[in-house]
């Protein structure tokens, strides 16, 4: 038994109990279990490996892995602690966690109130009362009065027990909800899914409350073998709520009363099938029925449990959070309820039909702006994003959250203010997976904090771990990091829950070709082009692997594929991404006309800031210097906050374009401002699949250029050790061709013979025709 002090906190492993100035702080019990061991070892190391044993001893390592990482932010949460600025607990990357705070442990004596036995006579035993327990001078007749007394005052007691029980929260902030559809007797389909879309952003505003997630609940309904859009009847919902250990079911109906109209709300416990709570509300009108329905979910928020602080606090009036249209809302209900079960494509023109109803629905166009950037249409989503963020005082709090994370994200590229937004976002609301989400797949790999992107992914497949996406952000993570088993696993993980999207099958195929699994490459790459909805992305990727061995015919052809493919999807986005990539290829092999020409077709179908990168970076590659510099400027003006235009865009385009002018020294000071974030992956590497390293390759042709031969093998190096990065990028290829010549001209001919040869067993089977293949031969030549 110990209990543990620390700063306004104390820690009693007694009872399990964490309390801040006195007042208990709700924590679960693995966190409890965590921060238990790191102070019983306050000032060291305590590695995972130990924490394993000591929390986790009878759970797999996978299970381990994802558990460790939740605990510790839990812990942080309870804590109000930071990774970033630790207060208590310290991450040592890789190995553990070291509790920094100074910690006192309360001798047991005090903890259980124990004093030291006095010495001498006045330390005998007090006599004991009589059996009555009065004392022995008390007279009879005043025992009885003062045995009436305390028979009043424990009824009271008991009465005050009983009123205070009858308040106890029917909910806690760890159970969820399932919501069913409203019982519709109206005759009026608006109200049919319109009603229980607006219900979950009322709920939605609660820090308090968590309700499962459409996603999940389209998973389980797949499983249950129920057909894509059936009705989410209070049965079938039940069942849900049992399938995914939820803890209630909160029903609905409208009905028409005269003019009138009568909404009711009930929530049961899904296991037992007690009613927790109902409502009823009426409405004069139907105009005023999403007042109403604002009414009842606000009065559901706090009769269950959730303070009414908070209630007050996040509580915007459901048609000043989403639209006072029926019609709006219900086509809106209609694009989430699609975009769960059919993806981006299906969901999009209802999204943007909500628009059309009403143009001032905020959350519709930033939801508009989302899958828009998921199909690589950049200019409706800029176009869709900004009018959602110019509208952002029509949503709650939550969704506010949500547009200007998206707003820095698609439009300003603000990737500082992304992470400062979607921080606050997740302490505002912990039980909301999506912050996590979008540090993990978009804040922490644009810098290249890879393990921060896989530690917030992690939290983030915690709290809704039938997000199918999230096992792809997972994936990618441990792809960077270089570890392919987990990468695997991960998506191994996704089908065992019977998850399965596009980006897993263009994953498996990048895993494949890390590991040099030709078979698997080419299974993944036909399984892959048997779907139409990523026939066109995993072509783009063979076109890689084809340029990357110097095999660029065929990689050529097949990039026109992809092209293609994604124009007849009127993806005409990525098939300027696509052609963009090409010419770089182009640039980097030599063929300066191809890749001027591709730079240049890829412009005519987009001016998306990655496609205009792209093209930059290739005509400064083809010695098109006065073209390259305009697209520089142009992005330069276009997206002055934009972190990675700043820090890795203009910098790789401006140092190449010194290059050009012979002014090596120049590169490598320009590159300067990219070394913070150079060895993360850009958001071109998503779609693109360009871009990753680019400084770090610049900078050492630039040391090449100055003749700082060691440092230019250095820098070619850092790209030859993350090939979790670069992946097939060809720029992976060429730098073991200058790693080599870095070698040579550095005088270690031994080093420089096996680098060559390295090359050159990897263009084993290259075109011929190839500018830099005879290069490197020669080279190689001279060494022999």
């Amino acid at each position: 038994m110990s209990r543990y002090r620390f700063g306004p906190f104390d820690l009693d492993t007694e009872r399990s109990e964490l309390r801040k100035h006195g007042i208990r702080i709700r924590i679960q019990k693995q966190p409890f279990q965590v921060l238990r061991a790191l102070l019983e070892r306050a000032g060291t190391l305590v590695s995972r490996e130990d924490l394993r044993q000591t929390v986790w001893a009878d759970d797999t390592f996978v299970d381990f892995e994802h558990g460790l990482n939740a605990a510790v932010n839990k812990v942080r949460q309870a804590l109000g602690d930071s990774s970033d600025r630790a207060l208590y607990i310290e991450t040592v990357p890789g190995e553990g966690y070291r509790f920094v705070a100074p910690a006192e442990k309360q001798p047991d004596e005090i903890i259980s109130g124990k004093l030291p036995a006095a010495a001498g006579p006045a330390a005998a035993q007090p006599t004991s009362p009589p059996a009555t327990g009065f004392p022995a001078t008390v007279s009879a007749r005043r025992r009885k009065a003062i045995a009436l007394a305390a028979a009043a005052v424990l009824a009271l007691f008991v009465g005050g027990r009983f009123l205070f029980s009858s308040r106890t929260p029917k909910l806690t902030d760890k159970d969820t909800i399932v919501l069913a559809d409203f019982i519709n007797t109206t005759g009026d389909p608006v109200f049919d899914g319109t009603l229980r879309q607006g219900l979950a952003v009322q709920l939605e505003q609660s820090p308090f409350l968590s309700l499962v997630s459409e996603e999940r609940i389209q998973r389980v309904l797949s499983l249950m073998g129920q057909p894509p859009g059936v009705r989410l009847t209070p049965q079938l919902a039940r069942e849900i709520c049992e399938r995914t250990a939820g803890t209630a079911v909160l029903d609905g109906s409208i009905a028409a009363l005269g003019t009138k109209y009568v909404l009711g709300l009930r929530a049961r416990n899904c296991r037992t099938g007690d009613v927790l709570d109902e409502e009823q509300v009426q409405a004069a009108r139907k105009e005023d029925v999403l007042n109403a329905l604002s009414q009842i979910a606000s009065k559901f928020r706090t009769r269950v449990g959730e303070s009414l602080s908070t209630v007050e606090k996040h509580d915007t009036p459901l048609a000043e959070a989403t639209t006072p249209s029926l019609e709006a809302l219900k086509a809106y209900s209609s694009a989430s309820k699609i975009l769960s079960s059919a993806g981006s494509a299906a969901a999009l023109p209802l999204f943007q039909r909500a628009t059309e109803i009403d143009p001032q629905f905020a959350i519709a166009y930033a939801w508009l702006g989302r899958v828009s950037s998921d199909l690589g249409d950049s200019a409706l989503s800029t176009e869709s994003t900004g009018k959602a963020y110019r509208l952002r005082d029509r949503v709650s709090d939550r969704e506010k959250f949500f547009i200007s994370s998206s707003y820095d994200l698609q439009v300003t590229g603000n990737i500082e203010n992304v992470e400062r937004t979607c921080k606050a976002w997740a302490e505002t609301y912990p039980r909301d997976m999506a912050p996590h989400a979008f540090l993990g797949a978009f804040v922490y790999p644009t810098s290249g904090k890879y393990e921060k992107a896989l530690e917030e992914a992690q939290t983030a497949a915690g709290l809704d771990p039938d997000f199918a996406v999230i096992y792809f952000v997972l994936s990618i993570d441990y792809e960077y990091m270089g570890r392919l088993g987990e990468a695997a696993t991960t998506l191994q993980r996704a089908a065992e829950r019977k998850l399965e999207i596009p980006e897993f099958s263009v994953q498996r195929y990048d895993i494949a070709f890390l590991r040099g699994d030709q078979a698997e490459m080419e299974r993944e790459g036909a399984r892959g082009k048997q779907k139409s909805e990523v026939e066109y992305w995993i072509s783009d990727h063979q076109a890689f692997v084809l340029a990357y061995s110097g095999r660029l015919r065929q990689a050529r052809r097949m990039s026109q594929m992809a092209s293609d493919l994604a124009q007849q999807s009127a993806r005409r986005g990525m098939a300027a991404l696509y052609e963009t990539g090409a010419a770089i290829w182009e640039g980097f092999f030599g063929n300066g006309s191809a890749a001027r020409q591709g730079a240049l077709a890829a412009l005519q179908h987009s001016k998306d800031r990655d496609v205009e990168y792209g093209a930059a970076f290739a005509l400064a590659l083809a010695g098109d210097s006065s073209r390259a510099q305009t697209y520089a400027n142009d992005l330069e003006k276009r997206f002055p906050e934009d972190t990675t235009v700043k820090f890795s865009y203009l910098p790789s385009v401006r140092a190449l374009l010194a290059l050009n002018r012979h002014e090596p020294a120049k590169a490598i000071e320009l590159l300067r401002d990219a070394a913070p974030n150079e060895l993360g992956a850009p958001q071109s590497t998503f779609f693109g699949f360009f871009g990753a390293l680019y400084p770090v390759y610049v900078r050492g042709e630039a040391y090449l250029a100055n003749h700082e031969y060691a440092e230019a093998a250095g820098e070619f190096r850092k790209i030859l050790d993350r090939r979790g990065v670069t992946v097939s990028d060809p720029v992976g290829a060429l730098a073991r061709w200058r790693l080599a010549r870095a070698l040579a001209l550095s005088g270690d001919e031994a080093q420089a013979r096996s680098a060559y040869q390295d090359f050159l067993a990897l263009w084993k089977d290259a075109d011929p025709d190839i500018p830099i293949i005879n290069q490197a031969k020669a080279e190689y030549a001279k060494l022999r």
